[in-house]
C-alpha cells in the first residue's frame, strides 16, 4: 500500500493535502509533516497543505489558501480523519483523485485509494513509515522541518508517549526524529503552555461536574461561562482529559458551546464511545472521541446514552 501511496504521489503535479476539522497536533503534524517530506523529494511538484487554520497550532505552521480551480487535475490527500463529515472540506471531494490516510476506524472507507493502520498511535506515525518506504526504496530524505511536525504529530497524539497507542515502533521512530535539528524544548512549550484562564476553568469543571452511580460524568461550558474565563472555544482542547484524574469516573463528556454548535468531546476509561460519537456526526478512537449538537436538548441525549454505555 506504501508503494501504491508513493507511485500514486509521483504521478501527480498538483497535491493539495487536507486534515479534520477543530485540528490537534497530529492532524497538522501528519498533513504538514507530508507536505514537507513531499516538496523536499520532489521540488519540483505544487504541494499545498489547507484547511481553516487553528491559531492555537500557529507554533507547527499555518495552512495555505488553494482556489477551488486548482483542483482540477489534483490529487487530494486527507490525513487524520475518519469520516468525510469532518474533513475541513472546501473543494477537498474536486480533484482527480482522492486518498485517505488514517489511523481511527475506518467506519466511512471513503477515498480512491486508502490506507488505514489502527494499529499505529498516529497519523503522523504511519507517515513516517511511509517516509521509511520512500528512503529504502525511492532514495527519499527526511528533513529536519518535516521530522520536527511529526514528532509533534506523534507526541500530541500518545498524550506524550503514556497512552495504549504507544508502542516499540512508536519509541523507534521519536527516537530517529530526534536526531535531526530542531528545538525540542521549544516545541514542547508551543504544544503544552497553558493559559492562566484554562487553569481557572479547570478548577470550575471539577467543581461543576456531574457523576452518576456508573462513573458517567458531564460538564457544560456555555459561552457565558467562556466568556467568564475569558477562554475560546479552541483553547478549551487542552482540558479534555481533566476529568480523568477523578476517581470513580468510567467515561466523560465535556459540552463547549460554540457560535453555531456544541462542541462534544468525549473520553472513555473502558466503554467503547466512537461508535456515540457517529450517531451524532462525529467519530475518532474507541476511548477518544468527538462529535457535534446543536440544542442543549440533544446534549442531554447524547449524555443518557452515555450513562447507558457505562452500565
Amino acid at each position: 500500500m506504501k508503494r501504491q501511496i508513493i507511485d500514486t504521489i509521483e504521478k501527480y503535479d498538483k497535491i493539495i493535502i487536507h486534515r479534520h476539522v477543530r485540528p490537534d497536533p497530529d492532524a497538522y503534524g501528519s498533513q504538514l509533516g507530508l507536505k514537507e517530506l513531499i516538496r523536499a523529494n520532489y521540488p519540483e511538484k505544487q504541494v499545498y497543505a489547507t484547511g481553516t487554520h487553528e491559531e492555537t497550532l500557529t507554533y507547527l505552521g499555518v495552512q495555505d489558501q488553494v482556489d477551488c480551480a486548482f483542483y482540477d487535475g489534483a490529487l487530494v490527500i486527507v490525513t487524520d480523519t475518519a469520516n468525510t463529515g469532518r474533513i475541513d472540506k472546501s473543494c477537498s471531494t474536486t480533484g482527480d483523485l482522492l486518498m485517505k490516510i488514517d489511523h481511527h476506524p475506518d467506519e466511512d472507507p471513503y477515498g480512491d485509494v486508502k490506507w488505514v493502520n489502527t494499529s499505529a498511535s498516529s497519523t503522523s506515525e504511519m507517515i513516517y513509515t511511509l517516509y521509511e518506504e520512500g528512503r529504502d526504496s525511492y532514495g527519499w530524505e527526511m528533513t529536519d522541518e518535516a521530522a520536527r511536525l511529526l514528532f509533534a504529530g506523534i507526541v500530541g497524539d500518545t498524550g506524550r508517549f503514556i497512552f495504549p497507542s504507544t508502542t516499540c515502533k512508536t519509541f523507534e521512530i521519536a527516537s530517529d526524529l530526534i536526531k535531526y535539528d530542531f528545538n525540542r524544548p521549544e516545541l514542547f512549550a508551543g504544544m503544552y503552555e497553558v493559559k492562566r484562564e484554562l487553569l481557572h476553568l479547570k478548577g470550575y469543571i471539577y467543581q461543576n461536574f456531574t457523576m452518576d452511580e456508573n462513573g458517567a460524568a458531564f460538564v457544560k461550558i456555555d459561552k457565558s461561562i467562556l466568556e467568564q474565563f475569558g477562554v475560546t472555544p479552541s483553547d478549551t482542547s487542552q482540558l479534555v482529559g481533566a476529568l480523568g484524574d477523578v476517581k470513580g469516573i468510567c467515561a466523560w463528556i465535556i459540552f463547549i458551546e460554540e457560535a453555531d454548535q456544541i462542541r462534544v468531546r468525549l473520553r472513555s476509561k473502558g466503554p467503547i464511545i466512537n461508535k456515540l460519537a457517529a450517531e451524532h456526526g462525529g467519530g475518532g478512537h474507541p476511548l477518544a472521541a468527538g462529535a457535534s449538537v446543536y440544542t442543549w436538548e440533544e446534549a442531554d441525549r447524547v449524555i443518557e446514552k452515555l450513562k447507558q454505555l457505562c452500565r
